[in-house]
């Protein structure tokens, strides 16, 4: 049986649901994510054919970069999804979720940005730039 996961914004007017394995949490330290949230996002991802989206009416996507779009709650302004173009998976933001999921975060992305005013001290690997 495939796992399966639900989350929603702050408001409820975004909901979904995942259907397969949800990659470990990468917290990414670039100043856009540290911008949007206040400190670092913190995301895992799934296969788009996996996510199934309830009020998607209600996301606003921001094109973020050349690459890649960002996905909120016009309602409420919850950060909920990251998307590269023409990848087959978005990455959904870890707190996100309505269970506990099992997620463990596994790496820090884009430290050489991330805010003066915290320290990454949790042992887990740290990589400069981007690992992908």
């Amino acid at each position: 049986m495939a796992e399966e996961h639900t989350g929603s914004c702050n408001c409820g007017a975004v909901r979904f649901r995942t259907r397969g394995r949800l990659r470990d949490v990468i917290a990414c330290h670039c100043s856009q994510c540290r911008k949007q949230t206040g400190l670092y996002y913190a995301a895992t991802n799934v296969l788009d054919s996996e996510l199934d989206l309830e009020g998607a009416g209600n996301i606003t996507w921001y094109r973020s970069s050349p690459e890649a779009r960002r996905g909120f709650c016009r309602t409420c302004g919850s950060a909920l999804f990251w998307k590269m173009d023409g990848l087959d998976y978005s990455s959904i933001m870890a707190g996100t979720f309505d269970t506990p999921t099992g997620l463990a975060l596994g790496f820090h992305i884009f430290c050489a940005d991330k805010g003066d005013f915290y320290e990454i001290n949790d042992g887990l690997p740290q990589f400069a730039q981007s690992n992908v």
